[in-house]
């Protein structure tokens, strides 16, 4: 009785964690260290980028 009541939690609980939306990843302005170029992105463009402004709730990186 009290595996299959400990079952059920677990299950409850999953289903529960399932139904969770997780948000949108935040979008940062990102600035190239070799030529100073700036582009919108939700994660690094890659080696010899720095977050220059963020975080923005859009592509645009225009609303904070």
């Amino acid at each position: 009785m009290a595996v299959t009541k400990t079952l059920g939690f677990m299950l409850l609980a999953l289903l529960c964690l399932c139904q969770a939306q997780a948000g949108t990843a935040p979008w940062w302005r990102w600035e190239s260290q070799a030529d100073g170029r700036l582009v919108c992105a939700q994660w690094s463009p890659g080696q010899g980028w720095k977050k220059f402004a963020g975080p923005f709730s859009n592509g645009g990186c225009r609303e904070p």
